[in-house]
């Protein structure tokens, strides 16, 4: 076989499939492989006509149909199918090749994929594909980790094939090793963290203001030609105004569960560990699974909750330019908590990231497309050390001028009973961290009275101990 393909592409289920389209209509010669090889046929007897494939039975064929440095992504399921993909391809590999890790890996793993393998001299490349099968094919958001190096050679395939706004490519160099796949899942946080906001949003139009879900999708529509605009919005919309076939009644009264596939689990586990506190992305990420608590939803489900008063069609409309305000501050309260928890990641592993490339990359192909990302990454670009979106005017300003709707509505939610968890933990965060004082002195009390472990005081060096129940021994500097 001819060593003429530009890149391959193994793994052929929707996303991989599309990947290998996207490329070959761009121009690229593609290798496609997969472990069941009626897929790669499939592949070839329904799009071969797109452009230009090299399809291959084997890994070794595969691997010879590539041209050298051999560019090789794995469009597998994450975890143990993708080290098995590894462990079989790698010992065909020589020095520079390029192996690329395309699914939602967690960027720990990949981090050790890039060791193991540049040991061999082989780089590993864990790239963030974001979009789904529509992205893959039309041009996603690619977010790249690994060696400057791998970039080098990958990041014009990758521009070629992703988004493209105003012209610029959404696909960027994140930073070395798992900095793509931190990115990517961030990503995702942020994106539970909008959709749940989103749907709080229509709970309360639909709860309080007592609007139809065909109502409400115009309310979107409406709002989705202003600073709200955005991918989310947008489908919210449609998925609003859809009715389901069977039973004629709206789409939103015939489902009452939410699922997830575990990228919203790993942003809030890894949040944790670096104690960066992205509290309306765990607070979506528990509503989910709240939602599929049947069993103790059914036992809740007859106890007491909030007033039910009426509001009149002018009220209504009030309290809907309420709910855009929250909802807008809400928003930019969790895309600051996302990149807050980046910039926390970069100072724990040493990844240099442009903070202003990332936003750039997110407004166009990805899930979380906005129009506000545009102002994010001139804030950036301007402030590269900018500690938050608060701390530039036009967005305080913003959050300025939301204070009493956004207070109002969440206040509302919590007299009428209706849930709104990541309305109220964005609120609360945004209060935490503008307080003055914390009640974190009654909390490191505490630790040191059962504890005996010690605190700092704000008057003057040093760490102390008290001995708690004994008045008449002294504050011990330890």
């Amino acid at each position: 076989m001819n060593a003429r393909a530009h890149i391959g592409v193994t793994g052929l289920a929707v996303m991989g499939r599309n990947l290998a389209r996207n490329f070959a209509r761009h121009g690229y010669t593609v290798a496609v492989h997969n472990r069941t090889p009626s897929r790669t046929r499939a592949l070839m007897e329904e799009f071969g006509h797109e452009g230009t494939f090299v399809p291959a039975e084997t890994a070794r064929e595969f691997v010879a149909a590539l041209q050298c440095p051999r560019r090789l992504m794995i469009m597998v399921q994450a975890g143990a199918a993708t080290d098995a993909v590894i462990d079989e391809f790698a010992p065909l590999l020589e020095p520079g090749d390029m192996i690329i890790d395309g699914g939602n890996a967690h960027f720990a793993d990949t981090r050790r994929r890039e060791t193991d393998l540049r040991e061999r001299g082989i780089h590993f490349v864990g790239a963030g594909v974001s979009g789904g099968e529509e992205g893959a094919l039309d041009g996603p958001s690619i977010m790249v980790g690994g060696s400057k190096e791998s970039y080098a050679a990958l990041g014009p395939m990758f521009e070629t094939i992703s988004a493209h706004v105003h012209g610029e490519a959404c696909s960027t160099h994140i930073g070395s090793d798992g900095a793509g796949h931190f990115v990517k899942m961030v990503h995702n946080g942020i994106e539970y963290a909008d959709m749940q906001l989103i749907a709080e949003a229509y709970d309360l139009l639909r709860q309080v203001a007592q609007y139809s879900p065909a109502e409400i999708a115009e309310i979107f529509r409406t709002w989705n030609k202003g600073r709200l605009n955005s991918y989310l919005i947008e489908i919210t919309a449609e998925v609003l105004s859809h009715t389901d076939a069977d039973t004629g009644r709206p789409f939103v009264d015939v489902v009452d569960a939410a699922g997830q596939k575990g990228t919203g689990r790993w942003t809030v586990q890894t949040a944790l560990d670096l104690a960066s506190p992205v509290t309306t992305i765990a607070q979506a990420t528990f509503a989910r699974a709240a939602s599929g608590q049947s069993t103790l939803r059914t036992a809740y489900r007859p106890l007491p909750g909030g007033m039910h008063i009426p509001k009149s069609r002018s009220e209504a409309e009030r309290f809907t330019s309420q709910v855009e305000q929250a909802l807008y501050a809400s928003k930019v309260i969790a895309y600051d908590q996302g990149f807050t928890m980046i910039q926390d990641a970069a100072l724990a592993y040493g990844w240099d990231i442009d903070f202003g490339a990332v936003a750039g990359i997110w407004r166009g192909g990805c899930i979380i497309r906005a129009a506000f990302l545009d102002r994010i990454r001139t804030a950036h670009e301007a402030a590269p050390d900018l500690v938050s979106l608060l701390a530039e005017p036009s967005f305080a300003e913003e959050i300025a001028a939301a204070q009493v709707p956004w207070r109002e509505v969440v206040a509302t939610a919590a007299r009428r009973g209706v849930p709104a968890p990541a309305f109220a933990a964005a609120l609360s965060y945004y209060d935490t961290l503008r307080a003055d004082r914390l009640p974190a002195a009654l909390l490191q009390g505490q630790r040191d009275y059962f504890g005996a472990h010690t605190y700092r005081r704000i008057d003057r060096q040093g760490v102390f101990h008290t001995h708690w129940g004994h008045p008449d021994r002294p504050e011990t500097d330890v």
